[in-house]
């Protein structure tokens, strides 16, 4: 294990992804949802196809023993993306980034429901506070829907952003029902491949020709997002998740960054004090996880024959 160099993938994994986000926003006004998940998409793949080559994974990589698995892995995850891309559209981009957080509090409690994962009152409250965060975020937000003062674009933005919370947290279940019988390369890959073909459904539905300095953008999102998977892989052959798993918090100090330099927003005290709960639930729980792992070694250590 190498802790300081997971580390530092980590964050440069989640400096591509917000990178790639500002970038999908700076042409939502024009592109469509649909369209920006095509490009984002498809030019992730020769970057995800060359890292694959590289490792000597190219081959192997690309078997898959459950194909249905990876197409509702990707249609969950297809969509969760097109619906965080459309909030993009609507919401500041700290915003976004603060209700994204609700993401992996959901996964607790669908890892619960559908996998049969133990979840002790510990975690049951540090989510329950997550959520706190995030309702407060949401909250003035949502009340558009019966005021009629209140922006309703913003609403809607905020609504799907939260959907996209909520399939993001479902493709993570199917995710760790795949790794038991796939490999991360495949995973990768064939997410890519299913998302771009989702994404050419929506042609139909208004897709426009990008202007030259709009196709650059998504081009370079495409890029950007595939970079990013390839270091957030990598980032934990190095360090245990525990370990890198916090530092995706650092998403809300860039976002605040690119927010106010190049789309003037700044962000309000009541999302930051809503991502600041969601992110003190988020490190609870990691520490938690990493609690109970090091519980298990020492189980699994002293039912080991000795001598």
């Amino acid at each position: 294990m190498q802790p300081l160099r997971g580390i530092l993938l980590k964050l440069c994994s989640v400096t591509m992804f917000i990178i790639m986000a500002s970038l999908i926003k700076a042409a939502s006004s024009h592109v469509p949802a649909g369209e920006a998940v095509f490009f984002r998409s498809v030019f992730a793949l020769p970057v995800i196809l060359g890292w694959l080559a590289v490792r000597g994974d190219l081959r192997t990589g690309l078997k898959v023993a459950s194909p249905m698995g990876h197409f509702w892995r990707g249609f969950v995850g297809t969509a969760a993306m097109a619906m965080g891309f459309a909030g993009l559209g609507l919401l500041p981009l700290p915003e976004v980034t603060a209700i994204g957080y609700a993401a992996p509090l959901l996964t607790v409690i669908l890892a619960a429901m559908f996998l049969g994962e133990q979840v002790r009152l510990f975690r049951l409250a540090a989510v329950a506070l997550g959520m706190l965060g995030v309702l407060i975020v949401l909250g003035p937000r949502l009340s558009a829907f019966t005021n009629d003062t209140v922006e309703k674009t913003a609403a809607l933005g905020a609504l799907l952003v939260l959907m996209s919370a909520l399939c993001a947290a479902i493709a993570q279940i199917y995710i760790r029902k795949l790794v038991a019988a796939e490999q991360t390369a495949a995973i990768v890959f064939y997410f890519s491949v299913t998302s771009t073909v989702l994404a050419l459904l929506t042609l139909p539905f208004g897709w426009v020709v990008p202007t030259g300095q709009e196709a650059l953008l998504l081009i370079l999102a495409g890029l950007l997002g595939g970079m990013g998977q390839i270091f957030l892989t990598s980032a934990y052959r190095f360090a245990p998740a525990s370990v890198v798993a916090p530092f995706d918090y650092a998403s809300i100090i860039f976002a605040i960054m690119i927010g106010f330099v190049f789309f003037d927003e700044v962000p309000d005290l009541r999302t930051l004090a809503g991502a600041g709960l969601v992110i003190l639930a988020g490190i609870i729980i990691i520490f938690r996880e990493h609690q109970l792992g090091l519980e298990r070694g020492r189980a699994r250590k002293g039912m080991t024959p000795q001598g």
